[in-house]
Formats: C-alpha cells, structure tokens, sequence
C-alpha cells in the first residue's frame, strides 16, 4: 500500500465563528477583495458583518459581486483586474462553491500571468497566488477543504478544475449559521453534491485510509440530517452535521478525486449552465447501476448507509433519497437531448479523463454515450 495525504488548511469551525474574520484575516493582507454573488451575502447581512469584522482589525476592503452560478474563466479574469487596480493583497470569499471557486481563480490570477486555461490543462503550472479566507454559506461543494477550482470556458463549454496547493484557503471560516437561510431547493442541491463527494472519493481508484475513514464519515452524517433539515428542522446539531460532511467531502476529494457522476456533470453544466446538483441528481443513480459491479463491498457500504442492504440496491438508495428531497429529475428534463450526446461523451473524455480512470468500472467513450442516453 502507498499513498500520500497532504492538505494544509486550517478549518475554524463553529457557529459564530464568521464574526472572527477580520483577526483571521490581518495576519495576511491590509486590504482585502471581497468576492460574492450578486445579492444573497448582502440580503442576508453577511457582506457587512464581514466587511465590519476586517475594517475593525484596520483592513481596508473592496468588494468584487459578479460571480454567477458556473462561474467563468472570464469573470475570474475580470475580478484579478479589479483586485490589481485596487491593490488587494488578500482575498476573502463569501459564498457557496461558484464564488468560492471563482475567488481562488482570481486569488491565483492577481499573481501569475498568462492564459488561465493553460494553468487549468497543466501545460503551465504555478505555486502562488494571494492568501484565501473562505466563508462557505452552503453545505455543497467543500470549495473551503481543497486546492480546486471549478471554473467554465465560455468559448468552448469546457468545464474544468483549476488545481494547485497555492489556492487551498489560510483559513476556512466554517459557521453553520451562515448556511441556515439556504432556501430548501439549494440545500437539497448542495446537499446532495456534499453526498456525492464522498461517495466518489470513497469508491475512487485512488481512495486511501484516510479518504475512505472521513469519506464514510461524511455519509452518515449526511444520511442522518439532510433530510430532516429539508423538512425543515431547525435542530443546530443537524446543521453542524451537514455542513461538518460538505467540507469533509471537499477534503476527500482533494485526495482521492471524483469519479463519473462528476466526470459527465461538467459537461452537461458546461454546455447548458444546468445546477450542479441538479446534474449530478440525473446521472448518479445510472452512473452507479452500470459501476457497482466493479467494487460490490464499497457500495455495498453505501447503500446500507442509506437504509439498503447490498450493492445491488445502492442505486435504488440513491434514487429513493432524491425523492425525499425533491430531487428525481432526468437530463431531458434539465433541458438536454439526444443530439447532445455525443459532444457531451467527447467533451467528458477531454476534460473529465482523471475522472472517467478513477471510477471503479472504466468506460469508453460509447459507453459513456450511452449511460448519458440512459439518463436522459
């Protein structure tokens, strides 16, 4: 057995805990970007809390609010500008997994030059890039436990991971109260994402001890909480559980990368700008029926997480949970066809070849054709 584990980022967990942000972050910068979405950090208050906390420690602040939903190349690039001509030697992220994502990208592009897809296709390479402080404000992408970056061309559709130690945050301000004005339609998404995580770290290729320990971890948390959450329980302790699962599920896959479901979800998100979550709920449960054979004990551990019994019926689990939360949706139904198929199958191999080997079956590209087909 081999394996190597290294991840450098220090989680400062607990409820309130955003209210530290500006002695988190003084040790790093004087004057930091703030990036988020368009309006949410704002409505909900959070946007000045942060902005009070820093200014109370004497740092300056400006604020960078273009990040969409499958953030772009383009408005990375365009946030690296801004941070530049305001002088930003820090970057603090309030948000889900796009704003996140997209604050690493401009984080790493106020310090490098060059074409950002060349960082992203490793034909450059780069250990730099300003400090990070993440705030994540839903239990989803993990974007505060890793060194990706989820970012889409939007020349070409190709959607891909900017992936460097340089962008794994100084500090991850993990609060469970930042995530508890989530409507239930996005906890459901992101949820479901944090799942999915660790379900493919824990069945990945290239799992290892310490990813298969918290990867099973995160499942029961998860397993034990979302749904009583999208039913509405206000219980603390299920919110710490959930959110403690999504970076969880971050860091797994730092080190043990994703498999399928994600491999072929890029595509079908880059080409149509579809919810993540979304996507993955259209494709998991196909993905696992045509790859349970090729570890029967680890999704059979899965699926008893989930009330199953055997690999054989982890699909059905899966199935049975979107149910729960609202979530059965096929890819026709989030706006792809038939005619689609085959760019998305190509494209999949293109961006998504790490992927498409760690999955516990590998397919070809015809077969990856056809599970799309199947989930449609």
């Amino acid at each position: 057995m081999n394996f190597n584990y290294y991840l450098p980022v220090n989680v400062v967990f607990g409820c309130g805990k955003v209210k530290e942000v500006g002695e988190i972050a003084k040790p790093y910068g004087k004057k930091a970007l703030i990036v988020t979405g368009r309006s949410s950090a704002k409505k909900s208050g959070l946007y000045d809390k942060v902005k009070d906390s820093l200014s109370s420690m004497g740092m300056e602040s400006a604020l960078f609010d273009k990040v969409t939903q499958n953030p772009l190349t383009t408005t990375a690039i365009e946030g690296a500008a801004f941070a530049k001509e305001e002088g930003c030697d820090v970057v603090v992220a309030i948000g889900g997994g796009s704003i996140m994502d997209c604050a690493k990208a401009i984080a790493f592009l106020s310090v490098n030059d060059g074409d950002i897809n060349d960082y992203i296709f490793n034909k450059k390479k780069s250990e730099k890039a300003l400090p990070l402080v993440l705030i994540p404000t839903t239990c989803g992408t993990g974007s505060e436990g890793n060194g990706f970056a989820v970012l889409t061309n939007p020349d070409n559709g190709d959607k891909k991971s900017l992936r460097c130690n340089a962008i794994i945050a100084k500090a991850s301000i993990v609060d469970p109260e930042c995530m508890m004005t989530m409507p239930k339609k996005v906890l459901a998404s992101v949820g479901f994402d944090a799942l999915c995580h660790s379900m493919e770290a824990y069945t990945s290729k290239i799992s290892q001890p310490f990813t298969d320990a918290l990867a099973l971890y995160a499942m029961e948390l998860t397993a034990g909480s979302l749904v009583d959450l999208y039913n509405g329980s206000e219980d603390v302790e299920k919110w710490e559980k959930i959110t403690i699962a999504s970076t969880i599920g971050g860091m797994v896959i730092n080190q043990a990368g994703v498999t399928l479901a994600h491999g072929m979800e890029h595509p079908a998100s880059g080409l149509k700008n579809i919810v993540h979550g979304h996507g993955l709920a259209a494709l998991t449960p196909t993905i696992i029926e045509a790859s349970y054979k090729g570890d029967e004990y680890k999704f059979g551990r899965i699926s008893k997480i989930l009330g199953g019994t055997c690999a054989a019926d982890c699909a059905q689990q899966v199935k049975a949970l979107l149910e729960k939360l609202d979530l059965s949706v096929t890819l026709s139904q989030l706006g792809l066809s038939e005619d689609d198929v085959p760019w998305m199958a190509e494209n999949c191999m293109k961006v998504s070849a790490a992927s498409v080997a760690n999955n516990p079956v590998v397919f070809t590209q015809e077969e990856i054709a056809d599970i799309y087909r199947k989930a449609l």
